[in-house]
């Protein structure tokens, strides 16, 4: 069964207006190739991650609050999509088209990024265990690749990333423990099944040398 992950990050979110998009958020909630520091292990998502990622419909929210309305919605990310996707050689960047006039949660989310209250980013997403990388698998602080995201669900507004930095990330509770734990369980579950096929392979070679031998 999927498990499904989330990553919180403090970040320069921008608020800002246009004759076209009106009042708008502007930030990237997905970073390339930074190492962050899990807590009991290194992670870093790697350029590519997101060239086969279900984006068909991502929706907007704040704080992972899935009972609230969406103040934006990605479909297809198409152009008439309340919110763009962009992925690129460093991340994905996100532009947010908020409806200040008619809702009120969305005036005051502009109102409280744009005072710089707001500078935080989360996104929800499930990853493609079976293409995860990890090294130093058998240390107390192994390092995991993400190489492919299978999906992401949504990207949230927070208003307490776990830890301070431009790029860095953080779990939310509850979550990504279990897809991490699950992901370096089947590493090294397939590393031990590569090294018990060596060693056959091995014993298998030695057997027939031996009767050759004789």
């Amino acid at each position: 069964m999927d498990k499904i992950e989330s990553r919180a990050f403090n970040f320069d979110v921008r608020a800002e207006e246009d004759t076209k998009h009106g009042h708008c958020l502007t930030g990237m909630p997905i970073v390339f190739d930074q190492r962050t520091d899990m807590g009991w292990y290194d992670e870093i998502i790697a350029r590519g991650a997101l060239d086969e990622a279900d984006l068909k419909d991502v929706r907007f929210l704040i704080g992972h609050d899935v009972s609230m309305v969406p103040l934006a919605r990605s479909r297809n990310n198409n152009e008439n999509s309340t919110m763009q996707m962009k992925v690129g050689d460093d991340g994905m960047r996100i532009r947010v088209d908020l409806d200040t006039e008619n809702n009120a949660d969305s005036k005051k989310l502009y109102s409280a990024t744009k005072r710089g209250d707001i500078s935080g980013m989360s996104f929800q997403f499930v990853v493609d265990i079976e293409k995860d990388l990890w090294t130093d698998r058998d240390s107390e602080h192994p390092t995991r690749t993400i190489r492919s995201i299978k999906r992401v669900l949504e990207v949230s507004a927070v208003a307490f990333p776990a830890y301070e930095g431009t790029t860095i990330e953080a779990r939310s509770e509850g979550s990504a423990p279990d897809g991490a734990r699950a992901s370096l369980e089947s590493a090294r579950a397939a590393a031990q099944k590569a090294a018990d096929a060596e060693r056959r392979a091995a014993a298998i070679k030695s057997l027939e040398k031996w009767r050759n031998k004789g």
